[in-house]
């Protein structure tokens, strides 16, 4: 079943990431706002959007949700497998993405203060920006 919902919630992420699905789901909503005269814009003609677009987004929050938390865990993976690798780096900091937000701000803040002050960041910054 695990199997199948990740899969499942994969491509259908891929799939409502796409510009035919916006197109489709636009035409859909064309198709529905020109059909209003036909029904004298009727309740069950405005029920019929109304109970579809919540269908879909209830079912869409959880599969665009899974397939963003496997990413996210990928990409820590990769970021921790860096960490562990590199030569100057801190293997500290592998797992950090447990830690509360308030110790995240808090580590946050103190590698800022490490970094130097904000001047020299915001020069390193504008010289990145100028290469393009």
């Amino acid at each position: 079943m695990n199997h199948f919902f990740e899969h499942l919630s994969g491509r259908v992420a891929a799939t409502a990431g796409r510009p035919v699905a916006f197109v489709l789901a636009l035409t859909i909503v064309i198709v529905w706002a020109v059909t209003g005269p036909l029904f004298n814009w009727s309740n069950t003609w405005q029920l019929v959007i109304n109970t579809g677009t919540t269908i879909v987004t209830f079912l869409m929050v959880f599969l665009i949700q899974n397939a963003q938390n496997r990413d996210g865990s990928a990409i820590q993976a990769k970021l921790d497998e860096l960490i562990r690798a590199g030569g100057h780096s801190r293997n500290a900091f592998i797992g950090i993405e447990h830690l509360s937000e308030a110790e995240l701000d808090a580590l946050r803040e103190q590698l800022e203060r490490l970094g130097g002050d904000e001047a020299a960041r915001h020069a390193a910054v504008q010289r990145l920006l100028a290469r393009r």
